[in-house]
């Protein structure tokens, strides 16, 4: 696992530098390597073993196949990128699910991120094309619902690391829709590539039952 942790953290260090210095084909394998590394954690880890795992893990994939599709520059490679990660969120959400919730917990999360997807629906759309505006809506319900579902697994008994995965996931989208949509810039990519990376890895970590 520490080896794949290891590609992870080498891989984005090499991938943030390569977007700083605009060199397209190293930030293709950079980030590329850095995606395998927390497919890797899951797989090494176990996480074909049980159905939490499985489903995890599928929504790992689902993640792998975001990011390279978001390799591309143009909108309907990002559309694409976007349709795939919101099915890992689904998956994520459908994994949550599977470990056991306390409703009660989920409920109140739904009540926190619905306030909070309205806050960042509020800043983001207004920047948004009018045909992108769908998308974005239901990918900001989707992302805020399987948050939710995190905090319900939580309260059922489940690790709390299922929460801080998600949470950070959550956060480090930001900084991509602010890059794509707000103001363009590198510190979007500084601070929400290590924020969405330690969130894969944490969640590849929950999936082989090591966190």
């Amino acid at each position: 696992m520490l080896l794949w942790i290891a590609l992870t953290v080498c891989s984005l260090v090499v991938l943030l530098a390569a977007i700083k210095l605009e060199l397209q084909w190293l930030r293709a394998i950079s980030k590329t390597l850095a995606s395998t590394g927390f497919l890797g954690v899951a797989v090494s880890t176990g996480a074909a073993e049980t159905v939490y795992g499985q489903l995890s893990l599928a929504a790992l994939v689902l993640c792998w196949m975001g990011d390279v599709l978001l390799l591309g520059r143009s909108k309907g490679m990002f559309m694409a990128g976007l349709g795939v990660f919101l099915l890992g969120h689904v998956a994520f959400g459908v994994a949550f699910v599977g470990l056991g919730q306390d409703w009660l917990w989920a409920g109140a999360a739904s009540i926190g991120m619905a306030g909070l997807a309205v806050v960042v629906g509020r800043w983001l759309l207004p920047h948004v094309s009018g045909r992108m505006r769908a998308p974005v809506i239901a990918y900001i319900a989707v992302i805020s619902g399987m948050a939710a579902l995190a905090a319900g697994a939580v309260g059922g008994g489940g690790t709390p690391w299922v929460m801080v995965g998600a949470v950070a996931f959550f956060v480090s989208d930001l900084g991509v829709a602010r890059n794509r949509f707000v103001a363009p810039a590198f510190i979007n990519r500084a601070l929400g590539l290590p924020l969405y990376y330690a969130a894969t890895t944490i969640l590849a970590a929950t999936a082989g039952g090591v966190l």
